[in-house]
């Protein structure tokens, strides 16, 4: 399914929006993309311990939507690597305000990984 194709409950773009990244596992799937992961266990591995079928099924939606693609690890493997297409990281002001927002209000909050 591509973006256009999504039958958002509301014509509102936020609200649209929120349906395809609202989640919090899928922004920071992408974070960690955004800050060079690209493997399935390194995206497990992350500090949040996402769970492996949570990750599957948010890699699936990213993938069908067209904000990742997969690519070979390399050209003598059959492992598969994930990565940003170009609307994927047209995410990035976003995910940077984000943040911004979690460092000004947040207390306690560290930028450990650029996105």
């Amino acid at each position: 399914m591509k973006l256009s194709e999504l039958n958002s409950r509301s014509v509102c773009p936020l609200a649209s929006t929120l349906e395809i990244i609202g989640d919090r596992w899928t922004l920071l799937v992408i974070r960690d993309m955004m800050a060079g992961r690209q493997h399935f266990k390194e995206f497990e591995a992350g500090p949040e311990r996402i769970a492996t079928n949570i990750l599957s099924d948010r890699l699936r939606k990213l993938l069908a939507w067209g904000l990742i693609e997969k690519f070979p690890a390399s050209p003598v493997s059959k492992q598969k690597a994930y990565r940003l297409t170009d609307l994927g990281e047209s995410l990035r002001p976003v995910m940077n305000a984000i943040a911004d927002w979690g460092l000004a209000h947040i207390e306690g909050t560290e930028k450990r990984i650029s996105a």
